[in-house]
């Protein structure tokens, strides 16, 4: 019990010659708990109920308890009183949870004598009185406490407290009782009227910020034979509908309603000391008339039934108070035509797919430039959107025929489409996922670009997301559904593109019924080839090689000034090797020589008389698994079948890939950096300090730097010049370039590794290399690819 307060210590002076106060506390402790239950039983009335049964057994009953009041004399803090008064107001019974969670019950009436008028508190235990009286009877009420309330003095009953109707003439003077119903054409501003009238819409619950705290309301809206208007539910008498059993069609009678003004509408709000009755009152019946969509013109409150063809995603947006919203559009159609619809903030929440059945009941139709249907239904707080509503048999076959196209294209029918720009939906497994890559915009914004591909059990696609749905979490082997991707012409097939406004969407069970594996698609869309298969214009083809050779990238600058990169990749297999180039993005791919790779899906192209593959940034490049990997020969035995070895006098021009083993008798050593352009990656002139680039036409400060060296191997059959480039170079003196920059920037001699070079002579050397003819020189010479041993 909490620290006992000076009320508490006055009611006990009433009685201090019959208890002692410790006897009162522990009476009070054992009070408490058996009121626990009782929802307004504070500690002030148990101690007035224990005060009260020692006034009773003495027969001396307080002075203010013979009393009976009028309303006018009545000041918060008396107790144990009576007033009589006629009722002119009785609320409907809420709920409410207590501070200790439990549930109770409240009713509100409001009486009146000639004095004045006061509000009476009925709580859970009271609630059984409310039978014993109506509207209009005169009553007496006894024992209760007056409180103050939040506007007025307040009545408020406790345990004990008695409610008994009296004979009206027995009680002349009182204020009379009227109940003149109203009707809704003539309600007008801040008036308290009673109305009969029809439900013919219940909207869902709405909720508001109430600072800082969720309220909630509901605007019915509801008609009589003379109009229409909206009654307003606050936050616990939204629950009267449920309390009450309130269905759109049912009449109700509406007691001591409030009107209001806004925005040039006149609605009713129901007042916390009005009644709602639900009964069978004489109201005219409501007919809701279904406008066409081919009918549409701007106009309000009308009711549409259609189907789903088309759903955009949310798009949450900053209002002027720096407060977020909500709005979402959708497109209906019906049999005479299509319109779109605007959704805001919680209506945005509400779950629908292509397909579904709405009814839009209190739409406002709007003149709209932008949507494509040149009308759109803007829903408001006063909207009732139902989804799969029961349908009369009009109704149905108005929209029978309605939507049967929306089912999503199969991936192999998208070549049949004509136009670009057409919208589709498609189902699809991802089996290609590319990283996302930003980009610039005429505008100067940054946008963002991530291509795809996904396949279903006729075809493959590639699809590009944009911007935000570049970010969307996407990975491979994921079931995706996609709405309102848009066509477009790609280089040799339809491409689809994933803007602001298409949708990704989890497919549903009975989507992916049909849809394969990862695995399966892959199997049914790339074709296995071996190197010796490939043919020119290979397409879906997936290969799996070891890395057997691995060259630097290489910086570039195309035509139109753009910087490039370019890798050159050797892949083996035991059929052969072929050479791959790693275009930009996928020039950084980290590979080592030995790796068993997956290619799919890459250019098959002839250059020189040989097939070549290039990888652009949508050719993926994976590790292949284990039992893959062990189906590819070792490199030893890959070098071995496809490097044949060949004598210096079997050399013939445009020869590639061969062994050639000879003696170094010959070897450059006084120059083997050479400066190179950083913008093109040609040889640049000495210009004082600096070089000049005569192909970019600038001045270089910092040149990147090629090392060169040049031999002359020979065997029993004859002599060979051959020169080493980049790798192959450092694979000779087994030194790095940047290494060969340090020791001459120290020794500022360009000859200083000249003696290392020389170390190879009468060196037995065996390399990788390519012929080609020079003709300069009139000879054929080798340019080494790999360097594969080297000994005295």
């Amino acid at each position: 019990m909490t620290e006992i307060s000076q009320e508490i210590k006055d009611e006990y002076e009433k009685i201090k010659d019959k208890i002692s106060y410790d006897e009162f506390l522990e009476e009070m402790k054992t009070r408490m708990k058996d009121y626990e239950e009782v929802s307004f039983m504070g500690e002030l009335d148990v101690a007035r109920v224990i005060v009260g049964e020692y006034v009773d057994e003495e027969n001396k009953p307080l002075a203010e308890d013979s009393k009976e009041y009028k309303i006018s004399e009545l000041k918060a803090g008396n107790h144990n009183v009576s007033l009589v008064g006629r009722v002119k107001r009785i609320s409907n019974v809420k709920k409410f949870v207590n501070r200790k969670g439990r549930e109770g019950k409240l009713a509100n009436i409001l009486i009146a004598d000639e004095t004045g008028e006061m509000r009476v508190v009925m709580w859970t235990e009271n609630i059984k009185l409310l039978k014993k009286f109506q509207e209009g009877d005169v009553i007496r009420v006894k024992g209760v406490e007056i409180k103050q309330g939040f506007r007025n003095n307040e009545a408020h009953l406790n345990l004990n407290s008695t409610i008994e109707k009296l004979s009206e003439g027995d009680y002349p003077d009182l204020p009379p009782y009227e109940e003149k119903i109203t009707d809704i054409k003539d309600i007008k501003e801040d008036m308290e009227v009673n109305i009969i009238a029809r439900v013919v819409r219940i909207p869902r619950v709405r909720t508001f910020d109430r600072n800082g705290k969720e309220g909630k309301f509901i605007p019915l809206e509801i008609q009589d034979k003379s109009g229409k208007t909206s009654l307003m539910l606050w936050n616990k008498d939204t629950e009267l509908l449920e309390a009450l059993d309130i269905q759109e069609g049912d009449s109700i009678k509406v007691l001591g309603a409030q009107s209001r003004l806004r925005n040039g509408v006149i609605s009713l709000s129901h007042f916390y000391l009005g009644r709602i009755i639900k009964g069978d009152f004489d109201v005219p019946e409501y007919t809701e008339s279904v406008l066409k969509i081919g009918d549409a013109h701007e106009m309000r409150d009308v009711t549409v039934f259609g189907v789903v063809s088309k759903i955009y995603d949310t798009i949450t947006f900053v209002r002027d108070d720096a407060s977020t919203g909500q709005v979402r559009s959708l497109e209906i159609e019906d049999n005479t035509g299509k319109i779109r619809v605007t959704l805001w903030n919680e209506d945005t929440k509400i779950e629908l797919k292509k397909g579904d059945v709405i009814k839009i009941t209190g739409g406002n139709i709007e003149f709209d430039d932008y949507s494509g249907t040149d009308y759109r239904i803007n829903t408001n707080w006063n909207t009732v959107i139902t989804v799969n509503p029961p349908l009369e048999d009009d109704i149905k076959e108005m929209l029978e025929e309605c939507g049967k196209y929306l089912k999503p294209v199969k991936i192999g029918d998208l070549n049949t489409i004509e136009d670009e720009g057409e919208e589709v939906d498609i189902i699809g497994r991802v089996i290609n996922l590319f990283e996302p890559n930003e980009f610039q915009r005429d505008d100067g914004s940054t946008g963002l670009v991530r291509s795809a591909e996904v396949a279903d059990d006729s075809g493959v696609v590639r699809i590009s997301f944009w911007d935000e749905k570049a970010e969307s979490s996407l990975n491979m082997g994921d079931a995706v559904k996609i709405e309102n991707a848009r066509t477009r012409m790609g280089i040799q097939d339809i491409e689809l593109s994933v803007g602001k406004t298409a949708r990704l969407i989890k497919p549903s069970d009975e989507e992916l019924k049909d849809l394969p594996s990862l695995s399966e698609l892959e199997k049914s869309i790339y074709k296995n080839k071996n190197i010796e298969e490939l043919k020119e214009g290979d397409r879906d083809v997936r290969l799996i090689g070891r890395v057997v050779g691995l060259d630097d990238p290489n910086e570039f600058v195309r035509s139109d000034g753009t910087p490039g990169v370019v890798r050159s990749v050797e892949i083996g297999d035991h059929t052969g090797v072929v050479r791959a180039s790693l275009w930009d993005e996928k020039a950084k791919t980290p590979l080592n020589e030995g790796d068993v790779i997956k290619i799919e899906n890459p250019r098959v192209v002839l250059r020189n008389d040989h097939i070549e593959l290039s990888l652009s940034r949508n050719t993926p490049i994976a590790k292949a698994d284990e039992e893959e990997a062990s189906k590819i020969p070792s490199i030893n035995e890959i070098q071995e079948k496809r490097y044949p070895k060949k004598k210096i006098d079997e050399i013939e021009e445009n020869d590639r890939n061969i062994k050639v083993a000879g003696k170094v008798i010959e070897a450059y050593g006084n120059k083997i950096l050479y400066e190179m352009c950083p913008n093109c990656n040609k040889r640049v002139n000495p210009a004082g300090e600096n070089f000049v680039c005569e192909i970019c036409g600038e001045e270089i400060e910092e040149p990147n730097y090629l090392m060169i060296i040049p031999l002359v191997i020979e065997d029993d059959t004859g002599t060979i010049r051959t020169t080493f480039f980049r790798k192959s170079a450092e694979e000779l003196i087994e030194m790095t370039t940047p290494e060969v920059e340090e020791i001459l920037r120290k020794t500022g001699d360009e000859g200083s590794l000249e003696d290392k070079v020389n170390d190879l002579l009468e060196m037995e050397i065996t390399i990788i290399a390519n012929a080609n003819y020079d003709e300069y020189n009139e000879e054929i010479r080798l340019n080494a690819r790999k360097v594969l041993e080297k000994k005295l």
